[in-house]
Order: C-alpha cells, then sequence, then structure tokens
C-alpha cells in the first residue's frame, strides 16, 4: 500500500491519538444520509483504484444502489495511520476491505473468505500447492515482507532463497502501482521462480502480466501461521445501527458482490475448512 498489498493491512494498523471517538453513536450521527462517504487507496489494483474500476470499488457501488445514494470517496494511500486519518477523522464511513475481527473497525459480518496463494508461470512445478514442497528449495520465491508466508518459510528454512519486497515504497518513480504488481512482473520476467502472495490481489494481476500462471490458494498449510482470512466491512466502534445495515445489505445482495469477486479471480473459500467455494446457482 505506500504500499503494503497483501492481507489485511488494516489489521496492523492503530487509531492512534486524536481518533475521532465514535462510542454510544447511531447510525445517523455519524454517516451522511444523503451520500456514501468510502474510504479508498487511489492506487491499489485490483481492489480500489481513483478510476473506480477495483472489486472494492464494484462492491461499494452495490452498497450505494441498495442504499439509494451515489458513493463520494475519501482517498489516501493505505498504510500507517490509514484508519485514523479516515474513519477516525470521521472523513469517510466505510472500509470496503478489512480483515474480520480487526480491534481497530467495528467489523461487518465478513462477506468472503480467501486465502494467500503460491503464484508460478505455467509448466514449471506441476501440481505445486504446499510451502514445504521439496522443489522449492534453493529456489527464488517472492513474497512481501511482513506477511504471513515469511514465517512459514522462516520456520522450514527457506529464508536463503526467499526474496522480501519492502512492504512500504515511497520511492514516487516506481514501476509498479504495488508490490504485489512488481512481483508478479518479476515472476513473469523469470526473476523469480515463484511468489507467495494474497490470493485477492494477485489473481487479476496474473491474468495481466501477459504470462500464463497458475494461481493455487494453500489450503494444505499448518493453522499457524494462517494463509486464510475472512474479510469484512469496517466502521467507527459504536456505529451499530451502520453496521446492521451493511449486514442487511452482504444478505441481500450477497449473489451480486460474489459476482464481482470472481470477476476479478478472487479465490473464495467456503466459510470452515479448507475447500473453494463453489460458484452460486
Amino acid at each position: 500500500m505506500t504500499r503494503f498489498r497483501s492481507i489485511p493491512v488494516l489489521a496492523l494498523l492503530a487509531f492512534g491519538p486524536g481518533a475521532r471517538e465514535a462510542s454510544g453513536q447511531t447510525m445517523p450521527d455519524l454517516v451522511t444520509a444523503d451520500v456514501l462517504r468510502v474510504c479508498g487507496d487511489p492506487g491499489n489494483m485490483p481492489f480500489s483504484e481513483r478510476k473506480e474500476d477495483g472489486f472494492e470499488n464494484r462492491i461499494a457501488a452495490i452498497v450505494a444502489d441498495e442504499l439509494k445514494v451515489k458513493v463520494r470517496y475519501y482517498w489516501l494511500q493505505q498504510g500507517p495511520g490509514f484508519v485514523r486519518n479516515t474513519l477516525g477523522t470521521g472523513l469517510c464511513d466505510l472500509i470496503v476491505g478489512s480483515a474480520f475481527g480487526s480491534d481497530i473497525v467495528q467489523s461487518t459480518n465478513p462477506y468472503y473468505r480467501s486465502a494467500y496463494t503460491i503464484v508460478t508461470r505455467r509448466g514449471t512445478f506441476e501440481g505445486l500447492a504446499r510451502i514445504d514442497d521439496p522443489r522449492l528449495k534453493g529456489k527464488a520465491v517472492g513474497v512481501i515482507a511482513g506477511t504471513p508466508p515469511v514465517n512459514r518459510l522462516g520456520d522450514l528454512g527457506m529464508i536463503g532463497s526467499m526474496k522480501a519486497y519492502a512492504p512500504y515504497q515511497l520511492d514516487p518513480a516506481r514501476k509498479h502501482q504495488t508490490v504485489a504488481a512488481e512481483i508478479v512482473s518479476d515472476l513473469a520476467e523469470g526473476k523469480l521462480d515463484a511468489a507467495i502472495l494474497w490470493g485477492p490481489s494477485v489473481g487479476w494481476l496474473a491474468k495481466r502480466s501477459g504470462v500464463p500462471m497458475e494461481v493455487t490458494p494453500l489450503l494444505q498449510e499448518p493453522d499457524r501461521p494462517s494463509m486464510t482470512y475472512r474479510i469484512a466491512m469496517g466502521v467507527r466502534h459504536g456505529e451499530n445501527d451502520w453496521k446492521r445495515s451493511l449486514n442487511t445489505i452482504l444478505r441481500k445482495r450477497r449473489a451480486d458482490i460474489e459476482a464481482v469477486l470472481r470477476e476479478y479471480d478472487v479465490p473464495l473459500l467456503e466459510d470452515e475448512g479448507d475447500k473453494l467455494l463453489e460458484p452460486s446457482r
């Protein structure tokens, strides 16, 4: 994001001093009734972009359609202070993608569950589905520093082959919009043998890399570190009416939201267990 493109950076951020207190407030007190004010990153595809062509932009539009209002964005690059300077200051009222259960926001019900994935050029590692596959020993594996796969690779003694990309890149001259996009590009060019990235970030990127790739959800890993996460929407603590309204919309428009996620090649898992979710009929 500025630049951490992996799961649930929101679970790692903090409101900090000056955050707006919302305890005891209800939806009419803190949510503008005539517009849906969304906190978004202007350059974080496939999640969001100023042109509003990311899947979180599309999902925000579904919510706005149900509320019969227009969407208005407050744009800020995600990174330290994102929650504090968006929801916390009252400049916007909704974060579309947030790790379920994060204590820095109040979560809606989760609306999808996904996993980290292992990504390879098609034909290089047939059937690769585990980080401990011996074929990865000594291979160049791209990961984002600070993410769960780094811990797993460390546990397996594979740090030597790991190429960790810094999560926050502030260089305005960088070639790629996100760290995940940089890693996928390096994989396509043969600078990496494999990459381990958050699934929702990588399917769309892999398809547009110009090189056929295999994106395989990591569903056979140990429970710790976790490779699967539930994603919800985030609102301010205490805005219980607003949360309930969003939960109603998430239930009502579930099929529409799932269709958007599948269009962007987001790996979708069943609520429990290690199985991919069958498409809604």
